[in-house]
């Protein structure tokens, strides 16, 4: 199944999202006072290999350290990046950011929290506290409407 990591099995997540989720958590939770060894490194680990991914890449070298310091801000350039270097096929990145998910939310990966399947879906959005707004109208292809 292109483009999509298969998570303990249950279903599918994008990967993009999981790696881009991952970061996000291990950077809030690197900066919390009693953060266990095991989460540092796991996010250490994480960073290295998205490093890794931007080699030769300048603008997503930018965007990951930008990130780090306002993970809502870059989200969305930062998952641009990591598509265009094709991030989301590379196992052991996918394989990190699960390990760090599994980490830093542990009761959430138990019930599945990041286990998501999408198809042929528009519109749609991962994860907490999204915004979205939707202009709806009448579509080209809809009998009866001019274009």
């Amino acid at each position: 199944m292109a483009g999509h990591a298969e998570v303990g099995g249950l279903g599918c997540m994008d990967p993009i999202t999981l790696i881009v989720t991952a970061l996000s958590a291990g950077a809030a939770s690197a900066l919390q006072d009693g953060t266990s060894a095991a989460v540092k490194d796991a996010y250490a680990r994480l960073k290295t290999l998205v490093k890794k991914q931007f080699a030769n890449h300048t603008k997503g070298e930018l965007v990951l350290a930008e990130h780090e310091v306002a993970p809502q801000t870059w989200e969305a350039p930062l998952a641009a990046e990591l598509s265009v270097t094709g991030a989301g096929s590379d196992a052991e990145l996918v394989t990190a950011a699960q390990t760090l998910m599994g980490l830093v939310d542990e009761a959430g990966s138990r019930s599945g929290k990041y286990v998501v399947a999408v198809r042929d879906s528009q519109g749609v959005q991962i994860g907490d506290r999204n915004r979205q707004i939707n202009t709806f109208g009448p579509r080209l292809s809809d009998p009866g409407k001019s274009a």
